[in-house]
C-alpha cells in the first residue's frame, strides 16, 4: 500500500460542494450540472458516491482560462 506524504507548509486546497462551486464561478447549480452531464465544458470534478466536489483551485484555473485579455 502507497503511502502519501503530505507538506505542512503547503496550503490544502479547498473542495467545494456542486452548489458553492456554481456560486464561486457566477453560476446557478444546475447550470453546473448541465455542464458535467454535456461535457460543455470539462471542470474536472471528484465524485464520492453521489456527491460531487470541485477543487477550488480547478475552479481557478477554468475562470483563468475563460478570461480573454482586452488589447489596448
Amino acid at each position: 500500500m502507497a503511502t502519501q506524504t503530505t507538506n505542512p507548509n503547503q496550503p490544502k486546497d479547498e473542495i467545494l460542494g456542486n452548489t458553492d462551486a456554481a456560486e464561486y464561478i457566477g453560476v446557478t447549480p444546475r447550470t453546473l450540472e448541465v455542464w458535467r452531464c454535456t461535457k460543455r465544458y470539462q471542470i474536472p470534478f471528484i465524485k464520492v458516491g453521489r456527491l460531487v466536489k470541485y477543487r477550488k483551485s480547478v475552479l481557478d484555473a477554468f475562470l483563468e482560462s475563460r478570461t480573454i485579455d482586452a488589447e489596448i
